[in-house]
């Protein structure tokens, strides 16, 4: 394996270099966007980028394409949107994903995190936190480390990524609870050498105490939603959660947005799908079985090009099954295990069955040209 892991994730003030340019990653407060941030920010794409926005799995939008001449620019025309943190330390502490189907108290909840998250210990670039506490949870496969959820009966839990089971807490109590969660983590020696994830700790054996020990099961959750209609509007996909700033800011302007973790974006209040290119509308288009990230030439990191071999390959996936394409064995755009992977590697494609890209591959070196026909797509 040759890849670099960096350790933390891109930000609007500290962006992450990429073969296309910088990538800056847009935490929006609570996930939400208003119209007049949606237009803000595909003119800020268009303006000092290369056009091109990513929806993230941790529910952010990334412009693309930035330079380090445009950047400051681009930084000036986000923080008139009101998307600019104070600083690179509360930017990267501000690590939290909201259910895209929160109701009032949600919110509320979410934003009084959202301030607690000031008196937070330092943690881990990729340590994040997440409030699943709508009509039902639906991000049980997004990954997080302090989850705030729901029990079978609507109780309110803090629950420690890798337990089973949360601590009952009330929403008065709760955003306290999460950053003394926080804090033990880091005092149980959860971080080692400036890294380290919830899970991993619980995995050693460690396990929180007291009022934050698990007691409490989580409500069972719901598969995550594909493109449709849905009570509080309309979902629509784009292909490996990439758009035009075009696409970005005409959805902008059917209504306010709410960015979701599955390369899917709510448009609140519509009673009809959107009519607009680009969108991804139909719950059995291939391209939702498909993850790819950028590949070559757009990230300094990949052994070859990703995206087209993922489209020809996409018809091809049999139903259930999710095909990863990874530009490198750090996989991405899909952490998780995939029926197949395919990793690029200076010799051709390996082939993983049932696992991660940085698992045993079961053949290697493989030319896009035969893939079609192996027995696990023909």
């Amino acid at each position: 394996m040759s890849f670099a892991v960096q350790g933390w994730c891109p930000g609007a003030l500290r962006p992450m270099a990429s073969g296309d340019g910088l990538v800056v990653r847009v935490r929006p407060v609570g996930g939400r966007i208003t119209p007049a941030q949606a237009a803000g920010i595909a003119a800020a794409a268009r303006a000092h980028g290369n056009g091109l926005i990513d929806l993230s799995g941790r529910a952010n939008v990334q412009l693309r394409g930035v330079t380090p001449d445009s950047h400051p620019r681009l930084i000036a025309d986000l923080a008139g949107l009101g998307l600019i943190d104070a600083d690179p330390a509360a930017e990267a502490r501000r690590n939290l994903i909201v259910t895209p189907f929160a109701d009032a108290r949600t919110d509320a909840l979410a934003e009084a995190l959202g301030a607690a998250l000031a008196d937070a210990p330092v943690l881990p670039g990729k340590f994040g936190f997440m409030v699943d506490t709508g009509p039902a949870p639906v991000m049980a496969g997004t990954p997080a480390d302090i989850r705030l959820e729901r029990d079978a009966d609507g109780g309110l839990i803090l629950r420690a990524a890798g337990m089973d089971r949360g601590a009952s807490v009330t929403e008065s109590s709760a955003p306290a609870a999460a950053i003394a969660l926080a804090h033990w983590f880091v005092a149980a020696g959860g971080v080692q050498q400036g890294r380290g994830r919830m899970a991993a700790l619980i995995a050693r054996g460690a396990r929180p105490e007291g009022a934050l020990a698990g007691t409490v099961a989580p409500a069972p959750a719901a598969p995550p939603p594909g493109p449709g209609l849905c009570p509080q509007g309309a979902l629509v996909a784009f292909e490996f959660g990439q758009m035009q700033a075009e696409t970005f800011a005409a959805l902008g302007g059917l209504g306010p947005l709410r960015i979701t973790p599955w390369r899917m974006v709510l448009v609140e209040g519509l009673a009809a799908l959107p009519q607009i290119a680009g969108l991804i509308t139909d719950p059995a288009d291939p391209l939702l079985r498909v993850y790819a990230c950028t590949g070559a030439p757009g990230c300094l990191q990949a052994a070859g090009p990703t995206r087209p071999l993922a489209r020809t390959l996409a018809p091809l996936v049999r139903g259930g099954r999710v095909l990863h394409v990874a530009g490198c064995a750090k996989g991405c755009a899909w952490p998780a295990r995939a029926g197949l992977t395919l990793v690029a590697t200076a010799q051709g494609f390996d082939l993983i069955t049932n696992g991660t890209a940085q698992d045993s591959p079961a053949r290697r070196g493989l030319s896009p040209a035969e893939l079609p026909d192996l027995p696990e797509f023909s």
